[in-house]
């Protein structure tokens, strides 16, 4: 009785979330998560009906973390821009479980929220209802990418050996025909590694949002707008 009290439904999904960043989706487990908490897995189901019920909650902790700013006077991209730059912001330290937002961006709260705000915000823009849902699925793959492939090393115990492979992978890329592949050559210590992680994230939502622009663009210049 006393294991049971001490659960608490935050910290259950804290424990799901620590184990998906150092061991990727495949070790959530209701097992593995009772297991850290010293109880049986009963006990967790009377917080989530079963594994994927978990995952679930993964993902309304994850995209909790998106900061919405309040509507202003702003042109709607530039608002559009704060709230997809605080959507990565949210997934940027757990790459692990960032694809779990798909299954949760219309069957949570904070999913709704964010998806509504994205929709009124393309609407503003002269969207129809039918280019912004397809703009948004658009949009929701791609920062997921932008944050599952991002090229930032995540902290680890040999910061040597990280060295040694940007050195190698450098190496590789100079040691290339420079008359066959001339501009790897001349961009070979950007793709080597990474030199600014933070202009990284920005550029490529930056990248997203003048896409939707263009689409809007587009859009009313075929409407005769």
């Amino acid at each position: 009785m006393a294991a049971q009290k001490r659960l608490n439904r935050d910290d259950l999904v804290t424990t799901a979330l620590a184990v998906a960043d150092a061991e990727g989706l495949d070790a959530v487990t209701v097992r593995r998560v009772a297991q850290l908490h010293g109880v049986t897995p009963m006990a967790l189901y009377r917080h989530f009906e079963d594994k994927d019920g978990l995952l679930l909650a993964i993902a309304e902790r994850l995209l909790a973390g998106t900061v919405l700013p309040a509507p202003d006077d702003r042109p709607w991209y530039e608002q559009l821009r704060d709230l997809l730059g605080n959507f990565v912001d949210a997934l940027r330290p757990h790459p692990n479980a960032a694809l779990l937002v798909f299954q949760g961006m219309v069957t949570t709260e904070p999913g709704l929220a964010v998806t509504e705000r994205s929709l009124e915000l393309m609407a503003q823009g002269g969207m129809s209802a039918e280019r912004s849902a397809e703009c948004a699925s658009q949009i929701l793959g791609s920062l997921v990418a932008l944050a599952l492939a991002a090229p930032v090393p995540l902290p680890g115990p040999d910061p040597e050996a990280r060295e040694d492979e940007v050195r190698a992978k450098r190496a590789t890329l100079l040691a290339l025909s420079p008359r066959r592949y001339p501009h790897i050559v001349a961009a070979a210590d950007t793709l080597a590694a990474c030199s600014d992680p933070e202009l990284y994230f920005d550029r490529g939502v930056d990248m997203v949002v003048t896409g939707i622009r263009d689409a809007a663009r587009a859009e009313a210049a075929a409407a005769g707008h």
